[in-house]
């Protein structure tokens, strides 16, 4: 696989004339080695995971770079949304077998072992979309579903591989792949080891949409990010957070919690000027207060 000619452009693997030139348009001093991280778009946010002779394997050294990315984007007020990607060839191979092959039982649970690969889900309150090309196998799915929306493209190989190595996936594969395609089909994935395919993902609503090409994918992740960062961030989180809920309450607690959450958000701002706009028929210049 060919190396990046430049950290602030997506890999060649993509045909640069199928996206737009990525520029950094957000003050920072931070140099990454395995992530690119850009701003392709009004108010987008973008990290591409950069080892590719390791085919993006993950690694501790990633995990910590992408974590501190997420968090920049995280606290950036012109940021409404942020796209997470690999290449064309690999969203993420998985994890870095060489990391974990000696590892010891009392070492990593002593050490709370890739304990800091979900620190994303619980610290990120912007929509986070991940295009994915390529393989995403093991902790590369399992990073996959850690976004709020996922696309992929035709070539995308989704798997949680782990059982061939004598362990499980760790990093939340059984949880969320269970919870996005089912029992039947999470533990058929699971026990046997068998990828799924871009069709398949599509199908069984792994993904929310697949893409002809890498190219389309990452390019349509881009948009969706763009169409949401120019609504109300304040609307933007809620509607994030009351989704996410779901996850984990019944319907009628579920149900009470969005009320309130809706009731709340009468007092923003954002909800006048959104309302007022709409009555005049004007587009609604939002505060995000």
């Amino acid at each position: 696989m060919q190396s990046l000619r430049s950290s602030m452009r997506i890999t060649s693997q993509f045909r640069a004339a199928s996206l737009p030139k990525l520029t950094r348009t957000y003050a920072s001093a931070k140099t990454y080695e395995h992530i690119i991280v850009s701003t392709p778009k009004p108010g987008v946010g973008f990290i591409q995971l950069h080892r590719p002779k390791a085919l993006n394997a993950l690694c501790t050294p990633l995990i910590l770079e992408l974590n501190s990315a997420l968090r920049d984007f995280q606290s950036a007020s012109t940021i409404g949304a942020i796209v997470l990607t690999g290449s064309d060839r690999a969203f993420a191979a998985g994890a870095d077998i060489k990391e974990m092959a000696d590892l010891t039982f009392s070492a990593a649970y002593g050490a709370d072992f890739i304990e800091t690969w979900s620190d994303l889900v619980t610290f990120l309150k912007k929509p986070l979309i991940t295009a994915i090309n390529g393989y995403a196998l093991g902790g590369g799915c399992e990073l996959a579903m850690m976004g709020d929306i996922l696309y992929c493209s035709n070539t995308a190989v989704f798997g949680q591989p782990e059982i061939k190595l004598g362990v499980i996936p760790g990093a939340g594969g059984s949880q969320r792949l269970t919870k996005a395609i089912g029992k039947p089909r999470a533990m058929e994935t699971i026990l046997t080891g068998n990828n799924i395919t871009a069709k398949q993902a599509g199908e069984w609503g792994l993904v929310a949409k697949v893409f002809e090409t890498p190219e389309e994918c990452v390019e349509g992740a881009l948009k969706t990010a763009e169409k949401i960062a120019g609504y109300s961030q304040i609307a933007v989180k809620a509607a994030k957070e009351v989704v996410n809920k779901s996850q984990d309450l019944g319907i009628r607690e579920g149900v009470e919690f969005e009320r309130r959450v809706f009731h709340g958000l009468f007092g923003s701002k954002d909800q006048k000027i959104g309302m007022n706009a709409f009555a005049k028929k004007e587009k609604a210049e939002w505060t995000n207060e």
